[in-house]
């Protein structure tokens, strides 16, 4: 969820955009046309050798306080080089307004359309939510914990099961026994510089000679095997059946008949019957995952093939998808849209939460009730903010 800050009540001072990831955090300043810099979302604890993450489940309220403060300190004093006292959050850092945004409702504000089908694969989970005419439908939300952690699970597995290791005294040892584990900054490595999701047919075939215990489907040729250096004097031999097979599980489904591809049908089903057309003709795709190579592609390929089933042939009223190209990487998509939203002084003043009503009520409304006036011209905003309508930030596609 991107996070502007700045003064609220139309100051001089340019807002500053965080996107806070489960994986990764981007930073930088509104306006500007790609974030500062791109860190792990990590910070460095007294008492723990190895960084600890900063957002994590089953955190209490005050391990997760003190994680935060330290790690947007270390984003304003290493990153940013500004003084946050002028800026972001309330009591620690005495800002004079900030605002939470949804991500992605950020990610529509890139393409000048206000209806979209938001799909966020990111790092822990595969999230797909509806925005019609600027407002997420969150009755329509459908996810799935398949992301990059899963990804990076899986094709650990398959390195320690089924590859080998030449070091500088033996060769063709099993990786086991030279690594007792790989970290996981080195599986994401190996997965961004090797794998890649296979095309429609090549899945279909992967997954069935995957799941055939007779061993009577045969399996597409691998690509060809892959060398890999670890610690500079190992090199691991990657076979090819790994390179195109890890990431089917993205679109494999469950016992429950669920995959990253039926996410979008499902969430189109839950919403209006006269909104389905406009969202499946609206698809933005963003989050890290996203970026593999052919993901998309294949994406577009498992929605059009699910359309005809029967399970969604009949009820679902339309089977176009068309998939938008926004002007940023997919794992920059949100941020690039605070940034965007965060120039617009007069409608990021409106809709900011001043220190005054902070101070007041004691709590940061939901992003729904930040049209009350009780936000904005009670406590020092300059008028009742507008609603997001195309009049706002719609152009011509």
């Amino acid at each position: 969820m991107p996070l502007f800050e700045g003064l609220g009540s139309g100051g001089e001072k340019t807002a500053v955009v965080i996107d806070i990831g489960s994986a990764y955090t981007k930073c930088g300043f509104a306006g500007e046309s790609g974030p500062r810099c791109i860190i792990p979302s990590e910070v460095q604890t007294l008492g723990f050798q190895q960084p600890i993450k900063v957002v994590q489940q089953n955190i209490n309220t005050e391990e997760l306080y003190s994680n935060l403060k330290d790690f947007i300190h270390m984003l304003y004093f290493r990153h940013l080089l500004v003084n946050p006292r002028d800026r972001l959050f309330f009591k620690h850092f005495e800002v004079p307004s900030v605002l939470f945004a949804p991500g992605h409702l950020m990610s529509v504000l890139t393409l000048g359309v206000n209806s979209a089908l938001v799909m966020d694969c990111g790092y822990t989970e595969t999230l797909v939510l509806p925005v019609y005419e600027g407002i997420p439908i969150l009755s329509a939300w459908e996810a799935l914990p398949l992301g990059g952690r899963a990804i990076h699970k899986e094709l650990e597995g398959l390195l320690m099961e089924q590859c080998t290791v030449d070091t500088d005294s033996n060769s063709g040892q099993s990786l086991p026994a030279v690594i007792d584990s790989i970290p996981e900054e080195v599986v994401e490595d190996i997965k961004v510089r090797t794998c890649f999701v296979s095309d429609l047919q090549r899945g279909l075939k992967i997954q069935k000679a995957k799941f055939n215990l007779e061993g009577t489907e045969e399996r597409p040729a691998p690509p060809p095997d892959v060398d890999y250096p670890v610690d500079g004097e190992k090199i691991v031999h990657i076979k090819g059946s790994i390179r195109d097979s890890v990431m089917e599980m993205l679109f494999e489904q469950d016992n429950e008949e669920k995959s990253v591809a039926t996410l979008v049908l499902d969430a189109l089903l839950k919403c209006p019957i006269d909104t389905r057309k406009a969202l499946s003709e609206n698809l933005v795709v963003i989050g890290g995952t996203a970026m593999l190579p052919g993901f998309q592609h294949r994406l577009l390929a498992e929605l059009r093939f699910l359309a005809e089933k029967p399970r969604y042939q009949p009820v679902l009223a339309t089977r176009t998808f068309r998939l938008h190209s926004p002007p940023a990487r997919p794992n920059c998509t949100a941020w690039l849209g605070g940034a965007i939203f965060g120039a617009l002084q007069d409608v990021l003043g409106s809709r900011s939460v001043s220190r005054d009503y902070y101070n007041h009520t004691g709590r940061v409304p939901d992003w729904c009730r930040l049209s009350s006036p009780h936000t904005g011209a009670r406590y020092g905003t300059r008028k009742t903010p507008p609603p997001l309508t195309k009049r706002a930030f719609s152009t011509e596609k």
